[in-house]
């Protein structure tokens, strides 16, 4: 397989819906009243928050040289079940897709070895941060999908 053809896979992975529903599908037409319900141990505010925090950590890792750990779990989980106005939750929204789209941009970037080492990490490649972005992402996005099920919001 070229290089091209690999940094093509993967730049769809972080947004396909080849096999399953993805995130822009999962987070459609949540009714407000909603986001903060839990169904099971976590509300969608929850996991949409959740989704961007810890997408935000990985493209972070992956372009900053400067990048700080945060401390697992508490940093990665938002402290309420529900986002505290409408527009916090579009802003979560709007945040996940515009560093989904610095991935895909980092993952299309030829002048960027996948296979190498982050500099600042410790043996981390390129390639193992997009895919693990990627799998992330669609582990918490079929957690969503059951949560809006079991609350009875999700389009059969």
């Amino acid at each position: 397989m070229s290089d091209q053809a690999v940094r093509e896979l993967l730049a769809k992975m972080l947004s396909w819906e080849d096999a399953h529903a993805g995130f822009d599908a999962a987070v459609e037409n949540i009714p407000e009243d909603f986001r903060g319900k839990r169904g099971g141990p976590h509300s969608p505010w929850e996991l949409v928050e959740h989704i961007r925090i810890a997408q935000h950590d990985i493209l972070d890792f992956s372009i900053n040289k400067d990048y700080e750990e945060m401390a697992w779990p508490s940093d990665y989980w938002p402290r309420s079940p529900a986002p505290s106005s409408a527009a916090e939750w579009d802003k979560s929204i709007e945040s996940f897709r515009e560093d989904r789209e610095a991935l895909r941009k980092l993952t299309l970037d030829k002048s960027i070895d996948l296979s190498s080492a982050i500099p600042h990490g410790s043996g981390q490649t390129y390639m193992r941060e997009i895919a693990l972005a990627a799998d992330h992402t669609a582990y918490h996005v079929g957690q969503l999908i059951l949560v809006r099920k079991l609350l009875g919001i999700w389009k059969s």
